[in-house]
């Protein structure tokens, strides 16, 4: 087991050298738009997960997926040499959901707005089913009420200390 910190480092500067492999020395023609968006990596620095997302269609998904699975020894020998670990971590690329999380919760979002709108233009044309106001207002002197009298030797309208 190693130290915390240690790890995020290595896995930030995994993250590091992988994006740059991407976009400068792996040539795949079945590469699409990939952008790397997070490393982790096991508590004894021995197996390394790339967490990316490809803007496509789900073809192109699937290519990039296998372009990435052919490259993944290149990548991780120049992992290897540029961390100087003594053992470098196998790496498993792993395909983000972050931009399926995040269109579902802007559907999500729009249909809450709608259902706003919707209450909105429900509560426009309501009227209240009671008194607009159904509290006192400081005219009222209703002196039924029960415990509320000022008659009391310490003043505190009728409430009791106990």
């Amino acid at each position: 087991m190693v130290d915390a910190a240690r790890a995020r480092k290595l896995a930030d500067r995994i993250q590091q050298i992988v994006a740059e492999m991407l976009e400068r020395r792996i040539k795949d023609p079945r590469l699409g738009f990939v952008t790397v968006t997070d490393t982790r990596i096991t508590n004894d620095l021995r197996d390394a997960t790339v967490y990316y997302t490809v803007y496509g269609s789900d073809g192109e998904r699937a290519e990039t997926a296998a372009a990435l699975e052919s490259a993944k020894g290149v990548i991780r020998s120049e992992v290897g040499r540029k961390t100087g670990v003594r053992h470098t971590p196998s790496i498993t690329f792993v395909q983000d959901s972050l931009m399926e999380n995040a269109a579902h919760i802007d559907d999500l979002l729009a249909k809450a707005r709608a259902r706003d709108e919707e209450v909105a233009r429900a509560a426009r044309g309501a009227t209240h089913a009671g008194d607009a106001n159904p509290y006192r207002v400081d005219g009222d002197t209703d002196s039924d009420e029960v415990g509320e009298t000022d008659d009391d030797e310490d003043g505190d309208l009728g409430h009791s200390s106990s």
